[in-house]
């Protein structure tokens, strides 16, 4: 596997720069857009230039608006040149007239109509409610996050000849051979996508990955819209374009992880024991659906937790708003189902006097709706909790920390104090997709052993995780050849449309589905090599089964993944600083069982990283869209968790070495959030329930409680 440049470093030869003209209202009617005088070789294009289908692939969002805004930033008009300087300043005059009309920002201003529903009942639920117990409810929220990754979106298109050169016009064995360089996690729907909006064979366009870098999913779908912006470009000018966004321009329109918000109404018995369950999710989709089946059903999945409810009502629905579209972010939306219902767990624990972790000893396995369940004989849930307790030292801390948080009740907070907390959650990651796009998302792997000795395995895989030494790796155990006669390909530039598409770069589908369909061609070629003659070819490829909430009859079964989760137990030490109301972090430790290692020093590093992206997510990245934008401010305050800032991540592995592998990049999401906020939850004696956490969160916290204690002081005397 080569390594790939990054745009950022290609500049075809005389091409145009190209910008993007944006809709100023989050809803509303395109009137016109007034530009200067356009000099010669300035080009202004917009929807009425499209020569086909104005669609994204899999969507139903317009690649350029024409008629309908739906959110600020939409793109209306691109705007080409060849000198950036006069650019710049033609951009700055052009102004878009709109006819601004209502918008809606938030799920609960919604139509009453959402864009998906979901209902699903299990046993009981109405009467089960009733049982003579306590009802404990919580209502729970999780914010946006941004995928800052190391470059800006963008893509860079030209058409080539025969000797794959650069040329400045369509040859004339129209429609041409158009090239598009992109950073995108899914070359398949970069192409399909161009196609569908110029109207021309897919023979006729090629696909060029660029470096992703970390992406965290960030470059599923949003380079397959700028990819048509700058793919339009070309085909109207027939000229090289160059669309590579600013850093400003991506973190604004950029889609984000999406913000849920999910009420959980729950009977418990006097020991605790959930008897009943009503839970309500809520999806705030953005513009338009991207995705949206995968997101909603996958909240829904991580929402049930590893709890074996016997009577439960759960009712999910996901709106379209006037904000961005909103997208997955390392994971389709396990984490905050899970979020939601293990910090409800930790409320259960404390309302029936347990701490947290006794609670969790006793929990079961993921049993999701189809029935399915962990085979026999996989690592248990509760083995891990008992892991992270152990390394942790958890109940002795819990037991200091929870005697010194009854000891300052109904005490002041003084900003010399630095109150203690930890935390403790689970969560799961499932490996692939619950459904298939308009292409069946196949995955597809092609291995061939020459007459000269050498494997080639072909597959479209983009990734920055060096899969083809793992690859390499396991066709040498398989086939008992040498590692440096294993040859890894997984695009290629002369236009060879022969290397299978393995769908999406994303869900852990990499390390999971497509590494077994290696193994799978591997063993095969090891069965023949010895009684067919060279060259041997195995292709092998699989597909999700579509997935469905309909009628309460949940029919979801992966191929490798949701019957198979990995699985996480984390326990999280906080010390809050009162005087700065920052929570600084003492103590990490994390139990996974993500099947077979392969590298374990590749595994530690993902985790590691994983953890200070997901303490991101729960306190310092804090974004939010205000009027269906997000203010500038907020930009230029931004800041990324660094893990050489967190302290060391204790990792445990629980695995079986001869079993499959599963993805665990997802894991510290599903996990780490939950802990934290218990953890901050039992030093400031009060129980948050949104992430991410803000210092404001804190400081209301502390003002209340004192202007409490000070009242009754004073009413004392």
């Amino acid at each position: 596997m080569e390594s790939l440049p990054f745009l950022e470093d290609i500049y075809p030869p005389n091409f145009l720069y190209a910008l993007i003209v944006r809709s100023p209202v989050a809803k509303g009617k395109l009137v016109r857009i007034e530009t200067p005088d356009l000099p010669e070789n300035f080009t202004l294009i917009t929807a009425k230039d499209i020569p086909a289908v104005n669609r994204l692939e899999d969507t139903q969002m317009p690649v350029l608006a024409d008629t309908d805004l739906n959110y600020i930033g939409e793109p209306v008009a691109i705007l080409l040149g060849h000198d950036k300087t006069k650019l710049d300043d033609i951009f700055s005059r052009c102004v878009v007239i709109a006819e601004e009309s209502k918008a809606v920002f938030n799920c609960d201003d919604a139509p009453d109509s959402p864009a998906l529903f979901r209902e699903i009942i299990s046993g009981n639920p109405d009467d089960a409610l009733t049982y003579p117990g306590r009802i404990v409810t919580g209502s729970y929220s999780t914010g946006i996050q941004d995928q800052w990754y190391a470059e800006p979106a963008g893509a860079v298109t030209w058409y080539k000849d025969e000797e794959n050169n650069p040329i400045n016009k369509k040859p004339s064995d129209a429609p041409g051979k158009l090239v598009v360089k992109t950073a995108t996690q899914w070359p398949n729907h970069v192409k399909r996508s161009v196609c569908c909006l110029l109207g021309i064979d897919q023979a006729c366009v090629f696909v060029e990955p660029t470096s992703l870098n970390l992406h965290m999913d960030g470059k599923l779908w949003y380079p397959s819209l700028i990819s048509c912006l700058a793919s339009l470009g070309t085909y109207i000018t027939n000229m090289p374009v160059r669309m590579v966004l600013s850093r400003e321009e991506d973190f604004l329109y950029s889609p984000k992880r999406c913000n849920t918000s999910i009420d959980i109404a729950a009977t418990i018995d006097d020991k605790g024991n959930i008897k009943a369950a009503d839970i309500d999710i809520s999806v705030n989709l953005g513009a338009y659906g991207v995705n949206e089946k995968e997101i909603l059903d996958q909240v829904c999945l991580g929402a049930l937790g590893f709890h074996g409810i016997d009577h439960f009502k759960m009712t999910a629905k996901a709106d379209y708003t006037n904000i961005p579209p909103q997208g997955p972010f390392t994971g389709f939306g396990i984490a905050q189902g899970l979020f939601a219902v293990e910090r409800h767990i930790s409320l259960i624990a404390d309302i029936s006097g347990m701490d947290p972790a006794s609670w969790r000893e006793n929990y079961t396995q993921p049993v999701f709706l189809n029935g399915s369940s962990l085979p026999d004989g996989d690592v248990r849930v509760n083995e891990l909790v008992n892991i992270v307790i152990k390394e942790s030292d958890y109940y002795r801390r819990w037991a200091s920390y929870e005697l010194l948080r009854q000891t300052r009740s109904g005490k002041p907070h003084e900003k010399s104090e630095n109150p203690r907390g930890i935390g403790i959650s689970a969560g799961f990651q499932g490996n692939g997709l619950l459904y298939r796009g308009e292409d069946e998302n196949s995955c597809g792997v092609e291995v061939t052993l020459t007459k000269e000795g050498v494997l080639e395995i072909n597959t479209s895989i983009t990734s920055t995780e060096n899969y083809d030494k793992i690859w390499k790796k396991i066709a040498a155990l398989t086939i008992s050849i040498d590692e440096d006669l294993v040859r890894v390909t997984t695009f290629s530039p002369d236009g060879n449309l022969t290397i299978p598409d393995c769908g999406p770069s994303c869900a852990s589908r990499n390390i999971s589905v497509v590494t077994k369909l290696v193994e799978e061609c591997c063993i095969e070629i090891r069965n023949q090599r010895f009684h067919d003659p060279l060259p041997i070819t195995v292709r092998r490829s699989a597909q999700p089964k579509s997935g469905s909430l309909y009628g309460g009859n949940f029919n979801v079964t992966d191929i490798n993944g949701f019957s198979r989760p990995s699985l996480a137990a984390a326990v999280v030490e906080v010390t809050l600083d009162l005087a700065e109301c920052i929570p600084r972090i003492r103590g990490i430790w994390i139990a996974v069982d993500g099947g077979r290692i392969i590298s374990v020093n590749r595994a530690r590093r993902n985790l590691s990283r994983t953890v200070a992206q997901a303490f991101g997510w729960s306190f310092t990245e804090n974004l939010e869209y205000i009027n269906g934008a997000i203010p500038i401010n907020q930009y230029h305050n931004f800041s990324i968790t660094n893990p050489i800032d967190m302290p060391p991540v204790n990792i445990y592995f629980q695995h079986d070495n001869e079993g499959e592998a599963r993805g665990i990049g997802e894991l510290p999401f599903t996990c780490i959030p939950a802990a934290f906020l218990q953890a901050v939850s039992q030093a400031m004696d009060h129980s948050f329930k949104s992430i991410p956490l803000k210092r404001k969160d804190i400081w209301e916290i502390v003002r209340i409680r004192n202007d409490e204690i000070r009242r009754r002081g004073h009413n004392d005397n």
